[in-house]
């Protein structure tokens, strides 16, 4: 009876060193595998949700008579953004319309005019104010089509007084109201294409080895538990040395100091969204996760 309670006694402490072997074997490889899957695996949280931002700038200048979209709403391709005063233009238009018209009858009478001197014989009409005639009508010809392109030009300018959305998205920092002035190329609001947006994962620099383009990419935005599936769609191939600008002088203009712990780079790689979700909206400058699966 003794020896079975010590063969009982025995059994369990060796049954309780294995079990906590096992359970420190494992803690161990669970750790290890974290740990290359942290340095190894190709993945990073800095990644950036991004998309293309078009800056609409007036191509005329003039007050702006109506602003009809408000901040941060969405708008279709070829949507009034806002409109300039025409009124300038359309007395300009009425000027060069009449200027041209009186450049045509001009043409038409040098043209007469050549065309009668054509007919006569050089006892009547020298050779020399023949051919002067003829340069007249020329001349008179390149008067009339310039007037005829400056009609065309203020007719473009009087189509561009009426600011029109080019892409399909969302107003942006709407700064234009009904009184401003407003200046040639200024912006003065932004338009986010809405079929535009795209990811950039920046990754460490010892991992770009493993990421290949057409890679396959799992996005997944902070506070989301919803993943976007992409693919890689190209590498970054420069990014700025903050440790060797230069100088006025185009010297270089090394750091003397040294720090002995060396981060790695970060480097942009730039991710296709295969799909946008529908019930999940994207805005420019989220935060997320970015996984490379390897090729």
């Amino acid at each position: 009876m003794q020896t079975q309670h010590l063969w009982f006694k025995a059994t369990k402490g060796i049954l309780r060193v294995g079990i906590t072997l096992a359970i420190a074997v494992a803690a161990g490889l669970l750790a290890y595998k974290l740990w290359v899957r942290y340095t190894d695996y190709p993945w990073t949280r800095d990644g950036r949700v991004r998309a293309d931002v078009v800056n609409i700038a007036p191509d005329v200048a003039g007050l702006v008579t109506a602003v009809p979209v408000r901040d941060n709403q969405y708008v279709h391709r070829g949507d009034v953004l806002f409109r300039i005063d025409t009124m300038h233009y359309q007395h300009a238009l009425a000027e060069a319309t009449a200027l041209t018209q009186q450049r045509k009858s001009l043409w038409e009478m040098k043209k007469q005019q050549s065309a009668r001197r054509a007919h006569l014989d050089d006892e009547v009409i020298s050779r020399e104010n023949r051919e002067d005639t003829d340069l007249g009508a020329l001349a008179a010809k390149a008067e009339y089509d310039a007037a005829v392109a400056q009609v065309e030009k203020i007719k473009l300018d009087l189509e561009r007084t009426v600011v029109r959305s080019p892409v399909d998205g969302w107003v942006s920092n709407l700064l234009v109201r009904p009184g401003d002035f407003a200046q040639v190329g200024a912006a003065k609001l932004a338009v986010i294409d809405q079929h535009s947006f795209w990811v950039y994962g920046y990754f460490e620099e010892h991992k770009l080895s493993m990421i290949k383009v057409g890679d396959a990419a799992e996005v997944q935005l902070l506070g989301s538990h919803t993943k976007l599936k992409g693919h890689v769609e190209s590498i970054a191939h420069g990014i700025t040395d903050r440790d060797n600008p230069t100088d006025i002088r185009l010297l270089a203009n090394v750091n003397p100091t040294f720090n002995w712990v060396r981060l790695a780079q970060r480097i942009p790689v730039r991710i296709h969204l295969d799909q946008l979700p529908a019930e999940l909206p994207l805005v420019a400058g989220m935060t997320c996760s970015v996984v490379i699966s390897h090729g």
